[in-house]
């Protein structure tokens, strides 16, 4: 969790909001800033959280990024009634979220099918664009939502509506899926050689290659326009 007691400088410099020696010229918009510096729906001590009707956590603290989310749910109108999160990540991760849970939450709260179709973009549209290099942040909340929508459905007793995930193998040498392109690509990898050295897909099995690139191109236009 950042320290917001931190002065200023000393946070800018250790969330990389701002690139070496440009102190003055900021990466982010000013929606992502005031969700940064102010972030909704925020809770710091997780003990104080009760009742919830579902929780979901993705990612790992030991990799960097973790995001954990609550929520509550109206029964009757199937809406996403309150919502409230908790993560280790960088100013984008925050800023996304923080978006997010107010996405969810605004207008009456959002239908819960409507909440599960909830993408990256849709998230990076709201705060007014991201940096290239940290769209792959904004994916943490959208996929902590569909992992705390799951499991209310499994606690309510509505199996049937549980949403599964599931990755497709595109590389078994490699046990690289469309997943891993895909994380890949959000984390920058926008060509073949850059995502080889990232998942080492296609290179003891170059026959999956065009596939790879069909790929890469698919989400570099999915995420990037």
């Amino acid at each position: 969790m950042p320290t917001y007691k931190k002065n200023k400088k000393s946070i800018l410099s250790s969330i990389d909001v701002l690139p070496t020696g440009q102190e003055d010229t900021w990466l982010y918009t000013d929606i992502v800033k005031e969700h940064f510096f102010h972030p909704k729906n925020l809770i710091m001590d997780a003990n104080k959280i009760k009742n919830y009707d579902g929780v979901g956590m993705i990612g790992s603290p030991a990799c960097g990024d973790m995001m954990k989310m609550w929520i509550w749910v109206n029964k009757k109108t199937d809406r996403i009634r309150k919502l409230k999160w908790q993560t280790f990540g960088c100013a984008s991760a925050i800023g996304a979220t923080s978006m997010l849970s107010v996405m969810a939450t605004e207008k009456g709260g959002m239908k819960i099918d409507q909440a599960l179709k909830i993408q990256a973009q849709d998230i990076t549209n709201r705060l007014g664009g991201l940096p290239i290099r940290k769209i792959h942040c904004s994916v943490l909340g959208d996929k902590a939502l569909r992992s705390a929508i799951n499991n209310y459905f499994l606690r309510s007793d509505q199996k049937q509506r549980i949403v599964e995930e599931s990755a497709r193998l595109i590389d078994k040498v490699s046990g690289v899926s469309d997943h891993d392109i895909e994380e890949a690509v959000l984390e920058g990898a926008t060509t073949l050689e850059a995502v080889q050295k990232k998942t080492k897909v296609g290179i003891g099995n170059p026959i999956v290659i065009p596939e790879v690139e069909q790929l890469i191109r698919f989400y570099k236009e999915k995420y990037f326009g």
